[in-house]
């Protein structure tokens, strides 16, 4: 069963929407990210937020996943870089994994 909201704009004391006439009346088109449909609609600029704000979530953890990889990455590479140094200035390699351990 789907529920349709009656048409009332609660910024103009509940009298029917006023649509192509009101600047919050907005076009919205991308891909629902509760169901992957193409959306493609107008409405009023209040209803889009819960839809809006679940994509933005969506977009902070993928945002937040992509950052953690680079950083696990970055560790890597920093570590290979202090190796290659202590290498080059004749650390021994056990005097190497001494230093590295104590650094973190």
């Amino acid at each position: 069963m789907k529920i349709e909201a009656k048409p009332n704009c609660p910024l103009d004391s509940f009298k029917p929407c006023r649509q192509t006439d009101c600047a919050w009346f907005t076009q919205v088109r991308g891909v629902n990210p509760n169901t992957g449909a193409d959306v493609d609609e107008w409405g009023c600029a209040i209803t889009w937020i819960p839809l809006l704000t679940i994509e933005n979530s969506q977009q902070q953890r993928q945002t937040g996943a992509a950052v953690e990889s680079f950083r696990n990455e970055m560790v890597k590479a920093n570590e290979v870089g202090q190796r290659v140094l202590l290498a080059a200035a004749g650390v021994p390699t056990t005097a190497q994994q001494m230093i590295l351990e104590n650094k973190q």
